[in-house]
């Protein structure tokens, strides 16, 4: 660790370093110097994200926008090049790594424990999309193709249906069904982004409170982090992603379905700070298709665990037989909630934007 710290321009020696955080896809570590300042040090895994130089180029160049719009130096990651002038290093592996400055006064939550805290979350995410409006999405790359097209999801799940590698087809029938009855809805955001009704925008794709910094003190949002699944696309996905987790009554693979919907009250705490962290930047589409995100992104994740059920658990981790299928009818369950609660949800959108 300490030979890959050194191809990075920090200010000072390393003197400690340690694994950091609770992620589970990127190794993280956190290293101090004898200056008495503190850097993050990350291994992208390159198993999941494929080109680690577009990822870092998003990144870079979404970084430095921001550091251009923010009043607090602490609003923005700031990455530390290493001693070539590259945002990365690749080590004698092929391993690829980028070190940040450490936020200081700053803290971290798994989870939202207080409608505050979820109001915080939607006010951090639509904050983003504010600073973010005027940045050129169409630059970014897609560190992970088709990630929300959910028209190719379909096309997943026919091809998992076809080669039903688990044997499990029988297993899942009414969930198959229930999916397929919906197939022609799947294009709506993607159509409305390719006709140039919905503009592009920069997405972050993974809207959970701990992907947000806070203040140490105040527990205000600070900026967001973990920006690798960062990439053009719709200001919907963001929005639509956080109430299908966070407005949820139960857990995500909850086997008692008679626990699961979709709280209202949540909804609202989410909306207000989402649109009030936006400040006026979505359009009038945008404000109109916000229910409508969130039941495609229920709806979509609902079909990858599907998918994966049917191929044999290869891409979700597990951790009883018909896990998948479990999260798959959850997900289902919210769907069905959000679609009898569609026009409460519009009101509140509504409401909150005006």
């Amino acid at each position: 660790m300490y030979e890959i710290l050194r191809q990075f321009q920090l200010k000072g020696t390393p003197v400690f370093c340690q694994r950091f955080g609770e992620g589970h896809i990127n190794e993280t570590y956190i290293t101090t110097c004898d200056t008495g300042l503190s850097y993050i040090l990350q291994r992208i895994n390159t198993s999941t994200f494929k080109d680690p130089i577009g990822l870092m180029e998003n990144v870079s160049a979404v970084t430095s926008f921001l550091a251009k719009t923010s009043e607090d130096p602490r609003g923005a990651m700031r990455i530390i090049d290493t001693r070539d002038g590259k945002p990365y290093y690749v080590d004698a592996l092929n391993q690829y790594w980028r070190v940040y400055d450490f936020v200081p006064s700053s803290i971290c939550l798994q989870k939202a424990e207080t409608t505050q805290e979820f109001y915080n979350t939607g006010l951090a995410f639509g904050r983003f999309q504010r600073l973010l409006a005027d940045f050129p999405a169409e630059t970014l790359h897609e560190s992970i193709p088709k990630f929300h097209d959910t028209r190719d999801r379909f096309r997943q799940l026919h091809e998992a249906m076809e080669k039903n590698l688990s044997g499990r087809i029988d297993t899942c029938r009414p969930e198959l069904e229930f999916a397929l009855a919906r197939e022609k809805e799947a294009g709506a955001i993607v159509e409305a982004l390719e006709s140039g009704a919905m503009p592009w925008r920069v997405t972050h794709n993974d809207t959970k409170l701990n992907n947000i910094l806070l203040d140490y003190d105040t527990h205000e949002p600070l900026c967001v982090i973990d920006l690798d699944t960062v990439m053009p696309g719709s200001a919907l996905y963001d929005f639509g992603d956080s109430i299908r987790f966070g407005a949820a009554t139960a857990a995500e693979d909850e086997q008692d379905l008679s626990k699961v919907s979709m709280s209202l009250e949540l909804f609202e705490v989410y909306t207000k700070g989402f649109l009030t962290g936006c400040g006026g930047s979505l359009t009038e589409l945008e404000l109109q298709m916000l229910p409508i995100g969130a039941k495609m992104m229920t709806l979509e994740c609902g079909i990858r665990f599907l998918a994966d059920h049917l191929n044999g658990d290869v891409y979700f981790r597990i951790h009883r037989d018909s896990h998948n299928l479990d999260r798959a009818r959850t997900q289902f369950k919210l769907v069905a909630d959000m679609e009898a609660k569609m026009d409460q949800m519009a009101e509140i959108v509504h409401k909150c934007a005006n």
